[in-house]
């Protein structure tokens, strides 16, 4: 019976979380990266257990030190852990960069039923998971949600 709520919750995760990714865009390929946020204050552990996670999927979608990531920052523990994997996946980041070269991210971090919900953006690919945190860090709790953007 608890594999069942398990399941349900992940796939309620999962259901909400493409739901959102939804509501985050208009017409085809429109992003608009607002601010950053962690309003589920992962300590550092976590944060950068979740960092690593999501900057390797990351890579996987726009490719290893493709371009100069612009990271929207909020200060937060996570800002720091997603900037210390972005670097060590190869990419320059620099919050002021723009232009041709530069790649626009932003990141949000929520609690939800006991887990954190985790999205980061850029212009050509949305990703989302949650996680379950515990004090040796974070582990994956639902499959990885992308969304990709086309440009027009």
């Amino acid at each position: 019976m608890a594999g069942v709520s398990k399941f349900a919750r992940a796939l309620s995760v999962a259901l909400i979380s493409l739901s959102l990714a939804g509501c985050m865009t208009t017409g085809s390929g429109y992003f608009a990266a607002g601010s950053s946020t962690d309003t589920a204050n992962l300590d550092a552990f976590a944060a950068n257990a979740v960092a690593g996670d999501m900057v390797a999927q990351l890579a996987e979608h726009v490719g290893p030190g493709t371009g100069t990531i612009a990271l929207k920052t909020d200060g937060s523990l996570m800002s720091a852990a997603l900037e210390e994997q972005l670097r060590g996946w190869g990419y320059a980041v620099d919050p002021s960069a723009s232009g041709q070269g530069a790649i626009p991210l932003a990141f949000t971090v929520s609690a939800f039923e006991g887990q954190v919900l985790t999205r980061i953006s850029t212009p050509s690919v949305e990703l989302a998971r949650t996680y379950a945190v515990t004090s040796a860090g974070a582990q994956p709790a639902s499959p990885l949600s992308v969304m990709r953007r086309t440009t027009t």
